[in-house]
């Protein structure tokens, strides 16, 4: 007599996909996930400027022999001079088509607990615009410094598909020049760049630590802001070679102190390779509306038009970065 072996087969049932709009505020949530989770806006290494509806003025104070020697009359002492700059964050989006069959799995095994996630989102519609907007995290943290620009120096007019970054702005604030114009690494009186190797990256940091003015030196929110290849380059160098023994004689072991004569360094996988940059994280500015009415996500369905498995991802927000004062920031980088 043949043994039969009953099998507890468990179906999920298909999650479906809801056709959802979010717009203005309800859509800032979603939104904030995907730009705010960008490196270096994480890290809170910049300023930022949430709720940019369309422009935002900076407003830069300069002030100089405000404090003189008491006397019985009111006298108008020193001079205060205010300059502005603008922040116009530009309006970006993300048009896509996608099978859900490709997110199923995924998602069954994070219901199922089998994940490295720590929360579940509360539907399919969450789970779908999570994926996609993790993507979007990358390319704002790209653009953040590598964001380019249709003309130069920098006007803020930028190419498709990103928004002006702190290397443009930086760049074209040096060439145009000017009574505040962003200071160029020196070594000595002369403007260095170049490759940062292991064996140069101790000067190359140097010569932009020299360069930082007295009056931003000892600043708390001051950082050296480096791209990943020197972030690595400089590592590599506190490990030592076969004449050293490297920091605190580890050699290879451990990772090393991300410091600079008590300034800390900060590495920004969004910056181009060989870029260096002191300033700051009061002077340099993120812009985005959370709040605007421009924001919107849209998740749509396509089985009821066409009868496909896919299903369309529409986002819209905006993004853009601005500096105050110039003199206060050194550059290392081609431009």
């Amino acid at each position: 007599m043949n043994n039969l072996t009953n099998k507890r087969i468990q179906k999920f049932a298909e999650p479906t996909i809801t056709a959802t709009t979010y717009a203005g505020e309800f859509a800032g949530q979603y939104i904030a996930a995907a730009l705010l989770s960008a490196k270096t806006l994480d890290n809170k290494l910049v300023t930022i400027m949430p709720n940019v509806k369309y422009r935002e003025v900076i407003q830069k104070v300069a002030q100089s022999g405000i404090v003189q020697d008491a006397s019985c009359d009111f006298q108008t002492s020193g001079s205060v001079t205010l300059t502005e700059r603008t922040i116009t964050p530009k309006e970006l989006q993300v048009n896509l088509t996608l099978c859900k069959e490709n997110f199923v799995k995924s998602w069954q095994a994070l219901q199922l607990g089998y994940s490295a996630f720590d929360t579940i989102p509360k539907t399919f519609n969450d789970y779908l615009i999570g994926q996609i907007l993790s993507q979007v995290a990358a390319s704002t943290e790209t653009s953040i410094w590598q964001g380019a620009t249709t003309t130069y120096p920098a006007a803020d007019t930028s190419t498709n598909g990103n928004f002006v970054g702190f290397e443009a702005r930086f760049s074209s604030s040096i060439v145009t020049g000017g009574a505040d114009a962003v200071l160029s690494a020196k070594s000595g009186s002369i403007v260095i760049s170049g490759s940062v190797t292991s064996a140069n990256v101790i000067n190359k940091i140097a010569s932009v630590y020299e360069t930082i003015p007295n009056t931003v030196y000892g600043k708390e929110d001051l950082v050296i802001y480096v791209s990943t290849n020197v972030a690595k380059a400089y590592q590599s160098a506190l490990g030592g070679n076969a004449n050293q023994s490297g920091f605190n004689t580890q050699m290879n072991v451990g990772e090393k102190p991300f410091n600079f004569q008590g300034i800390e360094i900060v590495m920004c996988p969004g910056m181009s390779d060989n870029k260096i940059a002191a300033a700051q994280k009061s002077n340099l500015f993120f812009g985005t509306g959370l709040l605007s009415d421009y924001q919107e996500i849209k998740v749509l369905d396509m089985s009821d038009l066409d009868g496909s498995q896919n299903f369309r991802l529409v986002a819209r927000y905006t993004a853009a970065t601005q500096f105050g004062i110039g003199q206060d920031i050194v550059y290392y980088g081609a431009f």
